[in-house]
């Protein structure tokens, strides 16, 4: 059995514009992971093979096809390192641009040299099943041959299987506090009794998880003073609030501790204070 195609750059630069129009209506999809990744990790290396060897004698069916993957690995990172260095970083919408930029220009440049070679010389996507042909390929040759194919579809399984399903990072949670003008410095330091000394409390949960909720208990010199929570954070978002503290007796060097609790612990997870001296009030 025998396929020919002479199309296979059009069916490229088709299926990229799919690509970018589908994540710019549905940001999220599965059609977005199975056109992604061969935009990824074969088009920009297919598309620069081609321009870079236009005769169909110039490479092997397998040979190109490694060599396509090769270079797809070794451009896109190329192109990531490239927008580190301007104003667009590393994002999606420049990556996708960027990316889809040189399969366009590559893919013109392959376009070109093809058209400028008589037609039985250019190459061409051809699909040849042939048991004959199999059977003549000499015994290390054929033993290479199924290696090398195993190795190819084993990579592409692998980033697919990464892509597909992410290991979540590490869980934590900051717990930070400021001052009453959002700085680390100014903090309250000498208060009277029955005066209330005001800071900033803030939260930010990397937990992965959503409604995760927490507590926070303020004590001075041991005793509670003010209680907040529950405070329920979804995955990266942020609770930050100004609150307050009243010492309720003289002394020198009270302690004023927030402490973070979160949910089913019964220890705290974290605990910051600070040290005020407190008068009278007359």
């Amino acid at each position: 059995m025998k396929v020919k195609s002479e199309s296979d750059l059009i069916v490229i630069v088709t299926l990229s514009a799919l690509l970018i129009l589908i994540i710019s209506v549905v940001p999220s999809n599965d059609l977005r992971i199975v056109l992604g990744l061969p935009f990824i990790l074969f088009f920009p290396g297919y598309t620069f093979v081609t321009a870079l060897f236009p005769k169909k004698t110039d490479l092997g069916g397998i040979e190109r096809l490694a060599l396509s993957l090769g270079l797809s690995i070794a451009v896109v990172p190329l192109i990531g390192l490239i927008l580190n260095y301007t104003p667009w970083g590393i994002n999606l919408n420049p990556i996708l641009a960027s990316i889809a930029v040189f399969i366009a220009v590559t893919s013109v440049g392959a376009w070109y040299r093809r058209r400028r070679l008589p037609e039985e010389e250019r190459f061409s996507v051809s699909l040849n099943v042939s048991l004959s042909q199999w059977t003549a390929i000499r015994g290390w040759d054929r033993v290479l041959s199924v290696i090398l194919v195993v190795s190819i579809i084993g990579a592409i399984g692998i980033i697919a299987y990464v892509i597909v399903t992410p290991t979540a990072g590490e869980r934590y949670t900051e717990f930070y506090v400021l001052g009453p003008e959002g700085e680390a410095e100014g903090y309250p330091d000498e208060l009277k009794v029955g005066e209330e000394g005001r800071i900033i409390l803030g939260i930010v949960s990397h937990e992965h998880e959503d409604d995760f909720e927490y507590r926070v208990e303020v004590l001075v010199d041991g005793e509670i003073n003010e209680l907040y929570g529950p405070l329920i954070l979804g995955h990266d978002e942020t609770w930050e609030q100004e609150v307050g503290f009243t010492p309720e007796h003289a002394g020198d060097d009270q302690r004023v501790e927030f402490i973070l609790y979160r949910p089913s612990e019964e220890a705290p997870y974290e605990t910051l204070y600070l040290n005020i001296d407190v008068s009278n009030s007359s």
